[in-house]
């Protein structure tokens, strides 16, 4: 994640905290990374993350390229050669569950090249699909976005899932991963290491705000140490 996305953390959260619901019912004192969560139901505020879910829900194309066997994988056919290696990762997993398929997933979707979104989409920001991460590659809420999706295939919960955007402390910029929770535990999905590992393992991440299909946390850590 870029500098700018760092300086547009707090922003963001400035702007979302009009959506935090009154009560506070659902306060959670011990989550992310040791964080105090706020929920909210109120998504108005997340444009990029609600844009992405729209064009993913959109036909897919038919005027992608049909790719012959042994064609190089260049241009628009980067899509085809991504969806046909990502169903077959799918079928290949299927009925999996737990660990072993978090882990699978963390590596598979991290093999991509890492691009900021400057150079990759010529704007500060911008939250791709799957389809548009096999195309163009992505930087690290791109590679989140996929893991997510692809655990979603794989029959994962929603509600066991969260992209989070974070501050990491050691490297001093704005980074995301996703979170899922499985067998009792919520382990981190993070494109900077294959490792999957319990979120309470990691000690240099502050967890800013996290979000999926069915709402948003605000997460507030009172003591940080490195």
């Amino acid at each position: 994640m870029n500098i700018f996305k760092g300086i547009m953390i707090s922003v963001v959260v400035v702007a979302c905290l009009a959506g935090l619901p009154t009560a506070m019912a659902g306060i959670k004192k011990d989550g992310l990374f040791g964080s105090r969560e706020i929920p909210s139901k109120n998504m108005k505020s997340f444009d990029k993350w609600t844009e992405m879910w729209r064009r993913y829900n959109l036909p897919r194309k038919d005027d992608v390229p049909e790719i012959e066997v042994g064609a190089p994988c260049r241009g628009l056919a980067r899509i085809q050669c991504g969806r046909e290696a990502w169903d077959q990762f799918i079928s290949n997993h299927e009925g999996e569950s737990g660990f072993p398929v978090l882990k699978a997933v963390n590596e598979y979707m991290n093999k991509a090249p890492y691009i900021v979104d400057p150079v990759n989409w010529g704007i500060p920001d911008y939250w791709a699909t799957p389809d548009e991460f096999f195309l163009k590659d992505g930087d690290c809420e791109d590679y989140a976005i996929s893991k997510y999706v692809t655990l979603k295939r794989l029959g994962v919960p929603m509600d066991a899932m969260r992209l989070v955007i974070l501050q990491d402390e050691n490297l001093r910029i704005a980074h995301a991963v996703l979170a899922v929770e499985s067998d009792g535990e919520t382990y981190i999905l993070d494109n900077q290491v294959d490792a999957v590992l319990p979120h309470t393992q990691i000690l240099h991440y502050r967890p800013v705000y996290s979000i999926n299909e069915t709402g948003w946390w605000l997460h507030q850590v009172k003591r940080f140490s490195r």
